[in-house]
């Protein structure tokens, strides 16, 4: 993205704002926003991570006095201290703003019915979901998480148009819709889907089976929540909020910028937020900046789908396995489905890969013609030896949030 002076200058009444909550003001205490006049300047600037965050538990990144916030989130980790975000009206506003605008981006309407399954509570998905259709004056069916069979009662009976989901759940809803025989009754039309990487395999089987055109929404607790950013009709990666926030796209190794259009970290700057300003803070999502005008017309930069995360990388006899090389691979075998979950095991002083996929190809011998082809595909591609166990659709677990791809078990 970009530097110019007038983001420099939001930059620098960010610092100045951030240092009145406890924990910049002692991270930050050998720099003042003055020094900042520079993109070069700016990159000095030490990096904010999630463990960071964890240590100003409760209160401490809240720079507005208490009396002044509205609402707290968390971040939806399930380790260690939780990292609370402070949000004051302001804040709040700003994150419907920005959501409105991404159902805009997907031709969402007034007129539309928005079926939202995301959790509420602590939690900023579900919340967000409905501040910015509220706010774009659609009807909204503040569902959460769970009951399926529900879901589908009421997708139906409500008329829904609009799915807002994981891809996790967006997939079960759609595998339940197709075994109940009820997809003549549904009237979804579009689906934001945000929360998760997701591979272009299981992309076409939700558009196909649900009958919706897809969206990717991103965003993360830390930084208001999903809604920062949201692909297009032009499908040519997500647009991002520029006038609410600065990224950048770092190697994550070394921490400098990665060159344009090489993949690397991306790393977040707030520009207008009050309760809990941010400072280049480490996402730890990967992807790469996109160059060019985009067919849309928007003016936003953008970056391109997510591809996994830093910190979810294992390394397995010099080779590093991240989802979406896995899915790529898995995709160029015909007969493997969208499903898979990847073991790795210690055993007799060797590490094991084990990769479960489904397919609906049900014949013993053609189910092990198939785990040759995974086996060989793998070992073709990045060189390594694995083992393939096909399994039938539906035999892997199905997620109401977020799937986990990898289990690493050595540790």
């Amino acid at each position: 993205m970009e530097m110019t002076e007038q983001i420099l200058a939001k930059i620098r009444d960010n610092m100045r704002h951030a240092k009145r909550g406890a924990f910049y003001k002692k991270y930050f205490e050998s720099i003042e926003p003055e020094d900042i006049k520079t993109l070069e300047d700016f990159q000095q600037i030490p990096f904010t991570e999630k463990e960071d965050l964890r240590d100003a538990y409760p209160m401490g990144l809240c720079a507005v006095s208490e009396d002044e916030i509205v609402r707290i989130h968390s971040s939806s980790g399930t380790t260690g201290t939780p990292v609370i975000i402070p949000y004051t009206s302001k804040d709040v506003e700003d994150w419907a703003i920005m959501f409105k605008r991404c159902y805009e981006t997907a031709g969402v309407t007034r007129s539309d019915r928005v079926h939202i399954t995301p959790g509420y509570g602590l939690w900023t998905a579900g919340i967000g979901f409905q501040a910015g259709a509220e706010l774009l004056g659609a009807m909204t069916i503040p569902m959460g998480p769970g009951n399926t069979d529900k879901q589908i009662t009421m997708m139906i009976d409500m008329k829904s148009t609009v799915l807002c989901a994981t891809s996790s759940y967006a997939l079960l809803l759609a595998e339940k819709i197709t075994q109940r025989g009820v997809l003549d009754k549904i009237r979804l039309r579009r689906s934001l889907i945000g929360s998760e990487r997701w591979g272009e395999k299981m992309r076409r089987r939700i558009a196909s089976e649900l009958g919706v055109k897809l969206y990717d929404i991103y965003g993360l607790t830390e930084i208001y929540g999903p809604g920062i950013g949201i692909s297009c009709d032009g499908e040519c990666g997500m647009h991002m909020w520029t006038d609410y926030l600065y990224y950048e796209i770092i190697n994550p190794k070394t921490g400098r910028p990665a060159p344009q259009g090489e993949v690397g970290e991306i790393v977040i700057t707030t520009l207008a937020k009050e309760g809990a300003p941010l400072m280049r803070y480490r996402t730890h999502d990967l992807t790469r900046e996109l160059s060019g005008e985009c067919s849309c017309g928007l003016p936003y930069p953008r970056i391109d789908t997510l591809i996994g995360r830093s910190d979810d990388m294992v390394k397995v006899k010099g080779t590093m396995i991240y989802p979406s090389r896995a899915d790529e691979i898995l995709a160029l075998v015909d007969g493997v489905s969208s499903e898979y979950q990847i073991m790795i095991d210690h055993m007799n002083g060797k590490d094991i890969v084990t990769i479960f996929f489904e397919t609906a190809i049900a014949g013993e011998n053609d189910r092990g013609t198939l785990e040759r082809a995974v086996k060989e595909s793998f070992k073709d591609k990045i060189g390594l030896t694995i083992m393939a166990k096909a399994v039938g659709m539906g035999d892997l677990p199905r997620s109401e949030k977020k799937s986990t791809r990898i289990f690493d078990n050595r540790y």
